[in-house]
């Protein structure tokens, strides 16, 4: 925080508090709120904002939460999911007898934050901390669902999809559909698309407002898992569910 003394930092979080409820103000209105003079809220707004903490918008000038606030928001819902999810991917691999994955979002990738195998499979490298594309993923399928059309669209141009090597959508308009299919099923696949042999699914874990926050995957050989990838599917789903029902009771 910018201020270490604990007035000081009962005074930010109060205007935080008053950005959380009242978001897009301007200084003199939110000096009116905490009932602060205009020129204290000011400096101590341009120093949140020197560390990410508030942003203002350049064409109101009326300030916000800002994007520190919700990395750090976002890191402690990841610390939850970690610490709740693993008797739920346990499950899954005892009834699937493949590993299993939980996977977020970050930075515009899909990273896995949790995995669990099978006692008698050999693990190599493992996937912790290991970063892919979106689009080439059944996970990252699953994670981007609920994004409105038109942000897909900015974001997963043509360029931007052949770039990641997502050759089963040769626009965006193929993506689009295919998340639209997996609204309806509740789960992702994948066939030999991030990996050659290997196939996938992936279905989406949800927090209290309903917004995809993780996603459970399954990934595995073709020979092992390619005649029964929508079983597994439907099955991550049911679990996926259940961790859903968990994190939000």
């Amino acid at each position: 925080m910018v201020r270490t003394n604990a007035s000081g930092l009962r005074r930010d979080l109060e205007l935080l508090d008053v950005l959380a409820d009242h978001g897009g103000v301007g200084v003199m209105r939110v000096a009116e709120l905490v009932g602060r003079e205009k020129t204290q809220v000011s400096r101590a707004l341009a120093s949140l904002a020197e560390e990410g903490l508030v942003e203002r918008d350049p064409d109101t000038l009326g300030y916000r939460l800002g994007w520190r606030l919700y990395a750090l928001a976002a890191r402690t819902g990841e610390a939850r999911l970690v610490a709740v999810a693993g008797p739920y991917l346990r499950k899954l691999v005892a009834q699937i007898h493949e590993t299993a994955h939980l996977c977020v979002l970050r930075g515009g990738d899909v990273l896995t934050l949790l995995s669990e195998s099978p006692s008698h499979a050999f693990r190599g490298v493992g996937w912790e901390g290991i970063s892919v594309a979106v689009p080439t993923t059944s996970a990252g399928r699953v994670l981007i669902s609920d994004w409105e059309p038109a942000v897909i669209r900015d974001w997963f141009t043509p360029e931007r999809l052949a770039a990641a090597g997502a050759v089963r959508f040769g626009d965006t308009d193929a993506l689009l559909e295919e998340i639209a299919r997996i609204k309806v099923r509740g789960y992702a696949t994948v066939d030999e698309e991030f990996e050659v042999g290997v196939v996938g699914c992936s279905a989406p874990v949800r927090d209290f407002r309903g917004r995809v926050v993780a996603a459970i995957n399954v990934a595995a050989p073709k020979g092992r898992l390619g005649d029964k990838l929508d079983a597994a599917g439907r099955l991550t789903a049911k679990i996926a569910g259940e961790l859903t029902a968990r994190l939000t009771s």
